[in-house]
């Protein structure tokens, strides 16, 4: 189905043509030349891969469609699980994950920057990184259309009532003529409270953090 598939499961070694890797990297260099600076920031290592796309999409004028674009990596990869943990695999050659992702690039028919991206994140051994850096884009592109993108994490699902409250909350922190685009997810690790991103802020108010925190006083006065 995809390059690669076989060695997955058999562990052949195959080599890879000698341009395989040889990826016109219009991502990387027209990001790198006179960049567009985005407007929010967004910070790490997959901040850094989201200004970058953005730079290159924005040169080309197809922000619109890369964006389209990720949606659509997220959906495959979604469906696709033996696609997904193929790429994950630690065991699997960079150069085939690149392959198996050109194929997939060109059955959903993606553009050049978001080609060139995942193939960078794959020779980068960075593919595990692909929905932090499509997470970043969408923060970026909130920005873009004058919206303020809002993502809270939670313990538990919120009840309507507690949603309309955040809803409430939230609106002190847009600006005139901003849009709220509340993102809330459910992540039973963090025990209780609360992570929320707002546009480029980012504030842990989960249980998780504060025993991690006190337990790091606790290690360092023994």
């Amino acid at each position: 189905k995809y390059p690669g598939y076989p060695y997955f499961f058999s562990g052949t070694k195959v080599m890879a043509a000698n341009n395989s890797l040889n990826i016109v990297r219009t991502l990387a260099s027209s990001a790198a030349t006179k960049p567009v600076k985005p407007p929010v920031q967004v910070f790490g290592l997959d901040g850094r891969y989201a200004t970058a796309l953005y730079s290159a999409a924005s040169k080309l004028k197809q922000l619109d469609v890369v964006e389209k674009d990720l949606e659509n990596v997220q959906k495959t990869l979604k469906a696709d699980a033996t696609l997904k943990e193929y790429l994950h695999s630690p065991v699997i050659k960079r150069h085939l994950k690149v392959e198996a992702l050109k194929q997939m690039a060109t059955k959903i028919k993606l553009t050049p920057p978001s080609v060139n991206l995942l193939s960078l994140l794959a020779e980068n051994g960075r593919i595990n990184r692909v929905d932090g850096v499509i997470s970043a884009f969408s923060t970026i592109m909130a920005g873009h259309r004058g919206d303020l993108r809002c993502e809270v994490t939670t313990a538990k699902e919120l009840d309507e009532e507690l949603k309309k409250e955040l809803q409430t909350v939230l609106k002190a922190f847009a600006k005139k003529g901003e849009n709220i685009i509340l993102e809330l997810k459910v992540d039973p690790s963090i025990i209780g409270g609360m992570i929320v991103s707002i546009g480029d802020k980012y504030v842990d108010m989960s249980v998780a953090s504060k025993i991690k925190k006190y337990t790091e006083i606790i290690q360092a006065s023994v």
